[in-house]
């Protein structure tokens, strides 16, 4: 950097600053929000590339943060986010100059008409929206064989840890801000592509109750899986973000149970204590068949932990269904239907209008789209797109059953238990296909160096409890680990 104060300032204290940390640093006249703008854009020009996170940078990024500065000054701040620089995964509408992409060639012209919903919240908040993020190719449904991370417009994206998996399909989203690249993110879940990439680099990541935020301009997988949601280096910088996005949209219908928290005082979520007398329950058959002995050791040690904050474990509960047996009927349906829904209502000048355009656009630009084949999208398409097979009704009865009441709502009724908690990305296709919340939080790393994360999943709308266990782990473990020294 030209700038030595600033460059002083991004070294010695931006590079784990939380959003906190920041707001007071601008509230002080420290400094200020184009000056984090700044630094965040140098940090992406010299590091971005070693890990290929960053998709594209908001041309207005600079003046946008600008602006909010001199509203601070007139003003105040809006709210807690002001001046904060964010950056989106690239399935969300931006009515702005970024490309939505879902990091397809086949749209990597396509300009939204309006901003997502959830964009809109960020916005009114003060946030900076920074830049996109690279993602999984249409959130890891294109291809049986394409590796996390990977897409054909922005190419791999890599873990700044090392020779490690960067988690899919938010893997951008994540890796930006486990690198430093900016002081939050949001991702986007349909099963596991929030929590998976949270804890392959040791970030906080909160997946709402479908309903908590508004799924519209969000290029979609699953009708009733989708559900956006933060990413950030601590719990208290994920809720600050989280609480934001929450809001009725009459857009998503769904939405309207998010009322459940009006007047909520989210900062009480921040409790120290909360685990204290909770009944926490281990679910052991649904990860000892595949998570290695390193990992069940590990997890065996974070759970002494969760003991240590005053929380009971019980042990060996039997969910009585295993992930499995959920299957990806519902998603292979609603795809088609879901995609069709949004590439139809995009502006006429994007040529891409339906699924079918996708395949053929892909088919005509082999080498540099179908590294990975497109099986899945091809399987998809196969469906009749209007969701009224047999084969779809029965698996969605199937899985919101299982899911929900033989597996979560069993276990929490009979065992009493607040929540339940898994190590790494295991058991949360149940929260997935339920809709239900999960919140991944960073407890340390192998000894190889990979990030290791715990992750707890409640009932619908238990948000608030989950991120008071959170924040109570993490006061005591204080498990995030910086990558190593590029």
């Amino acid at each position: 950097m030209q700038n030595e104060r600033l460059e002083r300032i991004r070294d010695e204290w931006l590079e784990e600053a939380s959003i906190r940390e920041m707001q007071e640093k601008m509230e002080k006249g420290d400094v200020t929000a184009e000056e984090l703008t700044v630094m965040y854009l140098s940090r992406i020009s010299e590091y971005g590339r070693n890990v290929n996170a960053v998709l594209e940078v908001n041309p207005d990024a600079l003046q946008i943060a600008r602006q909010l500065d001199y509203e601070r000054q007139v003003k105040g701040a809006r709210s807690p986010l002001h001046g904060i620089p964010v950056l989106l995964k690239d399935n969300m509408d931006t009515g702005d100059k970024m490309h939505t992409s879902c990091g397809s060639l086949a749209l990597a012209d396509h300009y939204a008409a309006e901003d997502a919903f959830l964009v809109k919240k960020l916005r009114e908040a003060g946030a900076v929206i920074l830049g996109k993020t690279n993602m999984t190719e249409w959130a890891n449904f294109m291809s049986d064989k394409m590796t996390n991370g990977y897409s054909s417009r922005g190419g791999q994206v890599k873990s700044p840890y090392g020779q490690f998996d960067c988690g899919g399909s938010s893997s951008g989203a994540a890796v930006a801000v486990a690198a430093n690249l900016a002081a939050a993110s949001v991702g986007t879940e349909t099963t596991g592509s929030i929590i998976e990439p949270a804890v392959q680099n040791s970030l906080v990541g909160i997946k709402p109750t479908v309903g908590a935020i508004s799924r519209a301009g969000v290029i979609p997988l699953s009708v009733t899986q989708d559900i956006p949601g933060p990413l950030a280096r601590d719990v208290e910088s994920a809720l600050l973000m989280f609480r934001e996005m929450v809001g009725e949209d009459p857009a998503d219908p769904v939405t309207s149970l998010s009322d459940v928290w009006e007047g909520r005082d989210w900062e009480a979520c921040l409790d120290p204590d909360a685990l204290n007398g909770a009944r926490i329950g281990v679910a052991r058959n649904i990860f000892e068949n595949e998570a290695d002995s390193r990992i069940q050791d590990l997890f065996d040690r974070k759970l002494d932990v969760l003991k240590a904050c005053g929380a009971e474990i019980i042990d060996d509960i039997d969910l009585g269904v295993m992930e499995n047996d959920l299957g990806y009927d519902v998603l292979m349906h609603e795809f088609k239907a879901a995609v069709n829904a949004y590439l139809g209502k995009t502006p006429a000048s994007n040529p891409i209008r339906t699924l079918s355009d996708v395949i053929e656009f892909n088919s005509q630009h082999p080498e540099e789209t179908l590294k990975f084949g497109q099986n899945m999208l091809e399987q998809s398409d196969r469906t009749s797109g209007t969701l009224t097979e047999r084969a779809y009704l029965e698996a969605l009865e199937r899985n919101r059953h299982l899911s929900s009441e033989v597996a979560l709502e069993r276990a929490f009724r009979e065992h009493d238990i607040s929540a339940l908690v898994f190590p790494q990305s295991h058991g949360l296709s149940f929260g997935a296909a339920a809709g239900y919340p999960g919140v991944a939080v960073p407890a340390g790393k192998t000894e190889e160096g990979e990030p290791f994360g715990i992750a707890f999943y409640g009932r619908a709308f238990a948000e608030p409890l989950l991120i008071g266990f959170a924040c109570a782990f993490e006061q005591r473990e204080k498990g995030r680990v910086k990558p190593p020294n590029e």
